[in-house]
């Protein structure tokens, strides 16, 4: 395209302009910086022998001049036209949108900041976990009924990790084994982190869902230590004097098993499982069930935000619905 070309195509697309978006079109059209049209006759000026260079380089520059008044007195004229296109500062601003946390996000931070009140340690474990960690070292052996409690998501063969299957751990408990592999108590540990189950979903159940582990281990811990500890997160979680109620129960991993209960609005409500860790898993890594006593307890993170939150369909909390979250 020759120079007349330009100037004649670039004062015509100026003029037709109506708003700034069109401006800013012909601008990158022809004074781009990467492919307008003007800039290439510009960039090829150096290939181009001494006289013509001259010649042509003062003309293109010349015309760049012109194209920019042709656009600034456009702008003006669009500017002039259009009431909208003016900063009218008499009018009210806008409110600025925040962003709120979700409340899964706020349960977790808040159950975190009450143990680390009580001196426990926050740790993490992988979601994909092996045969070994979720159920072996748990007291759970392959032909255990127990395992019949959780339906689990397998993962296929080939990612067998050695002897073990791998799968989406149907709880955090695992992390109570690879922690102790590898620590040597006392010690007091949360575990936060998701989990999965192979489940059909209504209200209150989900495929995915969060819980919290617990685990003190040390040469004297007992359930009256338990007790305290529990009391004092939900008397702190609530915000007011919590009763609480534990019930026998069964878990493979714990001996005794418990339930516990909390009053809350006249009912008692079911909020964690817990009890002793057995003394199977204390010799899955080789800690001596004579010397060292533990207990551990697990709950439920969407649980525990329907009640606080008064939520009563737990797929509100993956349903992405800003009007939800905005609530909190």
């Amino acid at each position: 395209m020759t120079l007349g070309e330009i100037k004649e195509k670039a004062l015509a697309a100026i003029a037709k302009a109506q708003n700034l978006k069109d401006l800013e079109a012909v601008k990158n059209e022809f004074l781009g910086r990467q492919d307008g049209e003007l800039t290439t006759i510009l960039r090829s000026l150096k290939d181009m022998p001494p006289e013509e260079k001259r010649e042509t380089g003062t003309a293109a520059n010349a015309l760049r001049g012109e194209i920019e008044s042709a656009m600034k007195s456009r702008l003006g004229v669009l500017g002039a036209g259009s009431s909208s296109s003016r900063l009218d500062i008499t009018r009210p601003g806008e409110k600025v949108r925040v962003g709120h946390l979700h409340p899964l996000t706020l349960m977790e931070n808040r159950i975190k900041e009450i143990f680390l009140g009580l001196n426990f340690s926050i740790v993490e474990g992988p979601e994909v976990e092996s045969e070994h960690y979720n159920f072996d070292a748990l007291n759970i052996p392959p032909n255990h009924p127990a395992r019949d409690m959780w339906d689990t998501f397998w993962l296929p063969a080939q990612y067998k990790d050695k002897d073990s299957r791998q799968l989406l751990r149907t709880h955090t408990s695992p992390m109570q084994i690879r922690y102790m592999e590898t620590h040597q108590p006392p010690f007091q540990i949360i575990v936060p982190g998701r989990v999965f189950r192979f489940e059909a979903t209504d209200a209150s159940h989900e495929v995915n869902f969060h819980q919290v582990e617990g685990l003190m281990v040390g040469p004297d811990v007992n359930l009256a230590n338990f007790k305290y500890v529990i009391s004092e997160f939900f008397n702190q979680l609530l915000n007011q004097k919590t009763d609480i109620r534990l019930r026998p129960s069964y878990f493979p991993f714990v001996e005794p098993g418990l339930e516990v209960d909390i009053k809350w609005k006249g009912k008692w409500l079911e909020v964690m499982g817990a009890g002793m860790v057995h003394p199977n898993v204390f010799d899955a890594v080789k800690y001596n069930p004579q010397q060292v006593k533990g207990f551990a307890f697990g709950m439920g993170l969407e649980r525990l935000a329907m009640i606080k939150y008064k939520i009563d369909d737990i797929r509100l909390f993956y349903s992405g619905d800003l009007r939800f979250v905005d609530q909190f």
